[in-house]
């Protein structure tokens, strides 16, 4: 059979036709697979984790951030630092969770330790009826608990953040490492590390607060000058004082005390403020007695052990001690 030169053409255009939609076909998988499919989605949400930006991140997860919390995590550097401490992170293969939904793997060490975090999305429709439009499912961002003892700041990821009624509870976005210390002039608390690695929130931050050795000095010093001032009292009774000695006989000479053992501060944080351990010491009396009977005059040189309580408040700057006699 004989082919003219306009089937030849024709068969041409055809073929040519052809090869053009199956590459076209093809292109607009590759492009469903690479630049709108769900992993894609999921990739460019942890990318904005890593640079630090928190409106596109909260935009691609279409989260919300829950009434009342601190935003003080969801941007900048502190995003930054939570995000640092994701490393191999490899995003897995869409896999089907219902009708047009998906639930995207994403597996990565954190402090550590290996963990998978799956992100849900759904299908919401098409781009020029061609390309598949992918959404994360909506949620809201869990909290971080950050709460101190007797302190209103702490330090999270790096910035101050207040703590109203000592507690606060910030939004974070996940996979993320949330770190919380305080470091002040009469206390500090060591660091408290977290990590968030889906909606559910993590274990509560709860700062161990402890006195400083500023503040041990502090009182100290005071403990020092209100005992010194008990020792230069020339009485067997040193008046507001946690030390006395008794006696039958009659004085005979100078009543001289000096302190041997000054009491040294242990404090512990309180829901109210701060509490002073029973403060334990001793003292020394050097003095003459005349006795009763025989008339005879004796050296007294004894040492009296001693032990009462004080009240401590630290308002600001302000350290004040207030020693508790109770006879």
């Amino acid at each position: 059979m004989h082919t003219t030169p306009v089937v030849k053409v024709l068969a041409g255009w055809l073929l040519a036709l052809m090869l053009v939609g199956t590459g076209f076909l093809a292109t607009v998988s590759i492009l469903n697979g690479r630049l709108y499919g769900p992993e894609h989605q999921v990739g460019l949400y942890l990318e904005a984790l890593r640079e630090g930006h928190g409106g596109r991140a909260l935009g691609l997860l279409n989260a919300s951030v829950p009434e009342g919390s601190n935003p003080a995590l969801l941007n900048g550097e502190t995003l930054k630092r939570a995000s640092a401490s994701v490393e191999d992170v490899t995003v897995g293969e869409a896999r089907e969770a219902g009708a047009d939904r998906v639930e995207v793997p994403v597996t990565y060490t954190l402090d550590g330790a290996e963990t998978t975090t799956a992100f849900p999305l759904r299908r919401t429709g098409t781009e020029w009826g061609l390309f598949d439009v992918w959404r994360f499912e909506p949620s809201v961002l869990p909290t971080v608990e950050v709460s101190a003892v007797n302190s209103t700041r702490a330090t999270v990821n790096g910035v101050d953040v207040g703590l109203p009624d000592g507690k606060a509870f910030l939004a974070s976005f996940y996979p993320a490492a949330v770190t919380a210390q305080y470091e002040g002039r009469y206390f500090s608390a060591p660091e408290r590390r977290a990590t968030v690695t889906g909606r559910d929130a993590p274990p509560p931050l709860a700062l161990a607060t402890e006195a400083t050795s500023e503040l041990t000095r502090a009182v100290d010093d005071q403990l020092h000058a209100f005992l010194d001032d008990c020792a230069r009292q020339t009485v067997f009774q040193p008046r507001n004082c946690p030390f006395n000695y008794i006696t039958n006989e009659r004085l005979a000479g100078d009543i001289v005390w000096s302190i041997e053992d000054y009491p040294h501060a242990s404090i512990t944080p309180s829901d109210d403020g701060w509490l002073l351990a029973p403060l334990r010491g001793s003292a020394r009396i050097e003095t003459q007695l005349r006795d009763f009977f025989s008339g005879d005059i004796r050296d007294v040189e004894q040492s009296v052990s001693f032990e009462f309580d004080a009240d401590l408040r630290v308002t600001g700057d302000a350290v004040t001690v207030t020693p508790v006699i109770r006879y």
